[in-house]
């Protein structure tokens, strides 16, 4: 009986990214929607990622410093060890995590109360498609993801620069030595289509648990725990998958 369930919720899912297509919103209310989204979830959420990513950037470089202790290793290794951690993994899937309890949990609050206070059931009976209203603007919003994953791969290294040089863990020049090494540009492309599709889920799987959620207060603040939950694990399954195949 649970897996129908599961598979009835995967199907009910699909359907709904196909509804958000259909029947388009006009374009003036549509860009303030956009505009809206693009503030409440990508600005706002830049503090949080920056600080995060500097002081994340720092511990890996310190915790791999502090594990190389045979002097027969260059220290140059720091550098490269943390420019690889922050870019393949740290900046695309930890803060994918972190964003999908931040962004995920408002998205599903916000839709949540509004199907709770019956402002949805108000839209349709206006004739507007309530998917295409509520969910589009904040996938259209998320394509700007990558710039935020962007600037937390560069807050990453500069933390591990800052803590290794500073630190007295190794040099400046051995550090950006190591950052520069061997570099593989295709990892940079690797890390953002993760991070478009991460951002495809982040908009999709919260909308999906406050648009289909039934009750009252309490209720809305389950569905945000379960889109919280559901979110991360298709962030850490897709992970996975385009690891092996992009990577593999």
């Amino acid at each position: 009986m649970m897996l129908i369930r599961y598979l009835s919720q995967v199907g009910r899912y699909f359907l709904m990214l196909k509804e958000i297509f259909n029947k388009q919103t006009k374009w003036p209310v549509m860009r303030n929607l956009i505009l809206k989204e693009i503030d409440d979830l990508i600005i706002d959420s830049l503090g949080i990622v920056c600080f995060i990513s500097f002081f994340i950037g720092g511990v890996v470089a310190i915790q791999t410093a502090l594990n190389l202790t045979n002097p027969l290793i260059p220290k140059y290794l720091i550098g490269f060890a943390t420019r690889q951690s922050v870019i393949l993994e740290f900046a695309p899937t930890f803060i994918s995590v972190i964003m999908a309890g931040k962004m995920g949990s408002y998205i599903t609050s916000s839709i949540g109360t509004m199907r709770v206070t019956e402002q949805i059931d108000a839209l349709e009976v206006m004739g507007v498609n309530s998917l295409n209203y509520l969910v589009f603007p904040k996938i259209v919003a998320l394509l700007m993801y990558p710039f935020v994953i962007g600037i937390s791969m560069f807050l990453g290294i500069f933390g591990g620069w800052l803590a290794c040089a500073y630190g007295g863990f190794s040099t400046s020049q051995d550090f950006i030595q190591g950052a520069q090494m061997e570099f593989i540009p295709f990892h940079i492309t690797y890390a953002f289509i993760k991070t478009l599709i991460f951002a495809m889920l982040l908009a999709t799987i919260p909308s999906f648990h406050g648009y289909y959620m039934k009750g009252g207060a309490l209720e809305v603040g389950k569905a945000s725990t379960v889109s919280f939950v559901w979110t991360s694990v298709c962030i850490i399954l897709f992970n996975y998958i385009l690891t092996q195949l992009l990577l593999g």
